[in-house]
C-alpha cells in the first residue's frame, strides 16, 4: 500500500526526506510528474548545469542525471522545468538529509534570487542550518550545523520509543 499518492515506490520513500524539504521553495520536486521526489527542478535551472554542480559533490549513493520534464500538477503546473533526476545507487549508505542540504545549497548558490530559500524555513525548522545554507557554507559544515543538537534530541527521545 502506498504511504501517498505521490509516494509510490521505495525509491521515492527513500528520496522524500531530503527532497521534501524544499517543498515550499520555487521549486519542482516532482509533483505532477510520473516520478515524485525522485525529479526536482524549475524553468530557471540549467539542467546539464545543476547535474555537474550535484554531481561534483561526491554525495555518496546517489547520482544526478540532467533532465527537463513538464509537471502536470503542482508547482510550474504546464511549464517545461530544467532538473536533474536523482538515481540511488547505494540505499544502505545514502542519507536522504544530506541530498536535501546539498540541493538546497546547491540550487541556492546558483539561483539566489529564483529559489526563495526562506520558504524553506518552515519544514527545515531550524534557522542555524537555513543561515548556513543562505552564508554557502560547505555541505560538510552546513551538516555540521543541521547536526549539533543531534546527541540531545536523541538522549531527550529515548524515554518516549516504543520499541527499544
Amino acid at each position: 500500500t502506498n504511504p501517498s499518492p505521490n509516494m509510490r515506490s521505495l525509491t521515492e520513500a527513500t528520496l522524500y526526506p531530503g527532497v521534501g524539504v524544499l517543498e515550499f521553495c520555487a521549486v519542482s520536486v516532482g509533483r505532477g510528474t510520473g516520478t515524485p521526489f525522485e525529479v526536482i527542478g524549475a524553468p530557471y535551472v540549467d539542467d546539464l548545469r545543476l547535474a555537474g554542480e550535484l554531481n561534483a559533490a561526491g554525495l555518496v549513493g546517489v547520482r544526478f542525471v540532467p533532465v527537463r520534464f513538464t509537471p502536470t500538477a503542482s508547482v510550474f503546473q504546464g511549464k517545461e522545468c530544467g532538473g536533474v533526476q536523482i538515481l540511488v545507487t547505494d540505499r544502505e549508505r545514502f542519507r536522504a538529509t544530506d541530498l536535501g542540504m546539498l540541493l538546497a545549497s546547491t540550487l541556492h548558490r546558483l539561483h539566489p534570487g529564483e529559489l526563495k530559500l526562506e520558504k524553506m524555513a518552515t519544514l527545515l525548522g531550524d534557522e542555524a542550518t537555513l543561515e548556513a545554507i543562505r552564508t554557502g557554507l560547505p555541505l560538510a559544515e552546513i551538516v555540521k550545523v543541521r547536526d549539533a543538537g543531534m546527541a540531545g534530541f536523541l538522549e531527550r527521545r529515548g524515554r518516549f520509543l516504543a520499541y527499544r
